[in-house]
């Protein structure tokens, strides 16, 4: 082949990737333009939490039980999935779940959610059928709260962390709905024990 067939070709093949990376950018942003990506952090003593998420906007629709139906999976947010990290050991609501970075996943019911840590990482927060990408065989742990109806209503997806008292209140509120789940330090509790 000749040298001036072969640039040719590596031409092609650059400006076909350079399409691609282009189309892949593009799309990622005008995603995160509708939805963009934001984080919550809690940092107390030795201990820090993060959870890094994409805030959807309510936009006049109905959301749950319409553009998030009720009993199923949902992302927690859009686009890619939501991950919760802690730097140690914690209780979520009486229960252990070990210092690491976990997907989070929700599933709404009218009266309550069930929150979900799941030990995979995935590229996107669903298929190409629009299910959540969740596999529940990664599920580390899962627990059920009360949704608490609130007055006010929240136009875009929010996360967040509140102090209370030994507690740490994780709050995941959009729309008139919102769940509160508690967290403790679980080397805080073992002292308190002794």
């Amino acid at each position: 082949m000749k040298n001036s067939q072969r640039y040719t070709i590596i031409k092609i093949i650059i400006a076909v990737i350079a399409v691609v990376i282009g189309g892949v950018l593009l799309w990622r942003y005008s995603t995160k333009a509708h939805s963009p990506e934001d984080s919550s952090v809690f940092s107390e003593d030795s201990l820090k939490m993060e959870v890094v998420y994409n805030r959807p906007y309510k936009k006049g629709r109905e959301v749950f039980g319409g553009l998030v139906p009720y009993g199923e999976v949902w992302r927690t947010g859009a686009n890619e999935a939501t991950t919760f990290s802690t730097n140690k050991d914690v209780l979520v609501d009486g229960s252990p779940l070990k210092s690491g970075t976990y997907t989070l996943w929700t599933i709404p019911m009218q009266n309550s959610w069930k929150v979900i840590f799941n030990s995979k990482m995935y590229p996107w927060g669903i298929n190409l059928e629009k299910k959540a990408s969740r596999d529940p065989n990664f599920d580390v742990l899962v627990l059920e709260v009360p949704i608490t109806k609130v007055q006010d209503t929240l136009e875009q997806f929010s996360i967040y962390f509140e102090k209370s008292n030994d507690l740490v209140l994780f709050y995941l509120a959009w729309d008139d709905i919102k769940i509160s789940v508690p967290i403790k330090n679980k080397k805080t509790v073992q002292k308190n024990n002794f």
